[in-house]
């Protein structure tokens, strides 16, 4: 590598690092919205979306020049076409944070609606879901990644309980059908958010072996289904 392409593809993860700590703020403080009905702080996570646009569209150029001018192979060619689709995941997980900070607003004016605490319990796994994966990514490890890929079906079963209490209560009184229906969005966004964190951690696994994972869930650590074993064993 050329010192000029170690200094560029530096300079590149460190903006990637501040952007996935922004995000990972935002999914918390639209949570904290949507428990609270808080319509500020809700405001305030839509306002930073499009300060999240620019960064995702300046590291996007970096990488892209730095690979039109250094042209990258093998290893560094894998970590930097990684780094551009964490940073494609970072923007569309801040566009979820978003989501849920406009169902907060709208709860708030059904403050007797209960909201699951099933959903507090499925964004607590999701935000560290997607902590993980970026772990995984900072310290290229695979175990880290594996575990987000693993944890996934927790996070879907989640979602599916949560349909089942928000559809009884709507059954229950039809008044909460409107309130309902926005923790419906809310929890399908954090159903979303836990399978770009697997993006990431699909990524992370691609990254440091050189494997792609994607849509082989179940398969990698126990095998194909006709027993041949996973790749790269």
């Amino acid at each position: 590598m050329s010192r000029h392409f170690v200094h560029d593809l530096e300079e590149a993860f460190h903006q990637l690092l501040e952007l996935s700590g922004t995000v990972e703020q935002m999914i918390e403080q639209s949570i904290k919205a949507l428990n609270s009905r808080d319509s500020q702080l809700a405001a305030t996570v839509i306002a930073s979306d499009e300060k999240i646009d620019r960064t995702e569209v300046q590291i996007e150029e970096e990488c892209l020049k730095m690979l039109a001018l250094h042209q990258p192979v093998a290893t560094d060619l894998r970590r930097l076409t990684t780094m551009m689709k964490v940073n494609n995941d970072l923007e569309h997980i801040a566009d979820l944070a978003c989501g849920i900070a406009e169902r907060a607003d709208r709860l708030a004016d059904y403050p007797a609606f209960c909201i699951p605490d099933l959903i507090e319990r499925m964004a607590q796994q999701t935000v560290l879901q997607v902590r993980t994966g970026l772990n995984a990514f900072v310290h290229h490890d695979t175990s880290l990644a594996e575990q987000v890929i693993a944890s996934d079906d927790d996070i879907d079963r989640m979602n599916g309980e949560v349909i089942q209490v928000l559809t009884g209560q709507m059954q229950t009184d039809a008044n909460w059908i409107p309130p309902a229906i926005e923790c419906f969005s809310a929890a399908r966004s954090l159903e979303q958010i836990a399978d770009h964190a697997v993006n990431v951690a699909e990524d992370v696994i691609y990254m440091v072996e050189g494997v792609i994972v994607r849509h082989r869930y179940g398969t990698r650590l126990s095998g194909h289904s006709d027993g041949t074993p996973p790749p790269g064993s």
